[in-house]
């Protein structure tokens, strides 16, 4: 697969020699003390540490991200990119090369539409793609002179806040269409069941990668990505049970046991007083639907008069629903216009 040996080697060792033996020298050669970073971040299973032997067969470079000051990047962008393009080779491990020469500043707004002198508001985190933060923050940093590490740092995680709020919408997901399990299944459609069956899964799942702090990243790698979460192992045959249910009360027997689950990892966090569950069948209907008040177990734990104000006003469901019909960083104010339309109360 490589110049490097018979095994496989990732993209990230990859771009990791590719930088230290092709593209360092060049830069210590021609432009000696010249402060950078260099990485391999963005979109792509290699940054994310999921690629294997069927990743290269498209799209899979030696590549390295390079960032200059932004008075560096006037003065020299331009002779650095000559003498990359003139110095590098076509080809590093049997593989095309790729270079990118960035400032932070101009990555970070090209990226998330966030212009790193500002400061983050809840509104600037409420409105970040949650597989591009996944982007910034996973990778692999390979040289920092100028700060890269401090900006992944900054946007390591949400702040506490944001979280509490993205937790208590991510139950808010669950809880109307539990019912709907069983309600569409005693109703002869079973495909329907299925459907909104799977939607609870994904939710919870979404509730999990929440509950232990990581980015979830975009579907390709949504399920690999869980599976390696601490509480993976067990909640992957239950929900895998829940997906492969023929028969609707298969499917809530499942999905029950599946909640519990995840309403004892909630708990366990300790940051609400423990939420009990209990088993509900709505006007009298033969489904059984477990149930905890987590949403308002966590309101009650918010500070921030900016969140609060948000919960409020999108008490239960976040705004991802809107954001990711609106992918592209540029078009991120139109969000944030979301945000600053007063209460109707």
């Amino acid at each position: 697969m490589t110049a490097f040996g018979s095994g496989f080697v990732s993209g990230r060792e990859l771009s990791a020699r590719f930088y230290h033996e092709a593209v360092r020298p060049v830069l210590d050669a021609r432009f000696p003390g010249l402060p950078h970073s260099a990485a391999l971040l963005g979109r792509g299973s290699e940054v994310l540490g999921f690629d294997d032997e069927m990743s290269a067969d498209h799209d899979w470079d030696a590549r390295v991200l390079l960032f200059l000051r932004e008075e560096d990047h006037a003065r020299h962008g331009e002779p650095v990119e000559d003498a990359l393009r003139s110095a590098l080779p076509a080809r590093f491990g049997d593989r095309p090369t790729k270079y990118e020469l960035h400032t932070l500043r101009g990555y970070v707004l090209t990226h998330l539409g966030f212009d790193l002198g500002d400061e983050l508001t809840a509104h600037d985190w409420l409105t970040f793609p949650e597989d591009r933060l996944r982007m910034l923050t996973a990778g692999a940093v390979h040289h920092d002179d100028i700060g890269l590490q401090a900006v992944r740092d900054r946007f390591a995680y949400y702040p506490h806040d944001v979280w509490l709020y993205l937790l208590l919408a991510g139950w808010w997901r669950v809880h109307p269409e539990a019912n709907l399990v069983g309600r569409t299944g005693f109703a002869g459609d079973e495909l329907g069941s299925a459907l909104i069956g799977a939607q609870l899964v994904h939710d919870l799942m979404s509730l999990c990668f929440l509950m232990e702090r990581q980015y979830a990243p975009y579907s390709k790698w949504f399920g690999t990505a869980f599976s390696r979460l601490a509480c993976g192992a067990d909640l992957s045959p239950v929900l895998t049970r829940a997906l492969r249910a023929e028969a609707w009360p298969e499917r809530e027997e499942a999905l029950a046991v599946a909640y519990e689950k995840v309403a004892a990892l909630h708990n366990a966090l300790g940051v609400t007083d423990p939420v009990a569950t209990e088993v509900h069948r709505l006007w009298n209907r033969p489904f059984k639907v477990v149930w905890g008040d987590f949403p308002g177990a966590l309101r009650a734990q918010i500070r921030d008069p900016a969140v609060e104000r948000i919960a409020r006003r999108w008490p239960v469901g976040r705004i991802d629903q809107v954001r990711d019909l609106l992918p592209v960083a540029r078009r991120r104010q139109e969000l944030l216009r979301l945000y600053d339309e007063p209460d109707a109360g």
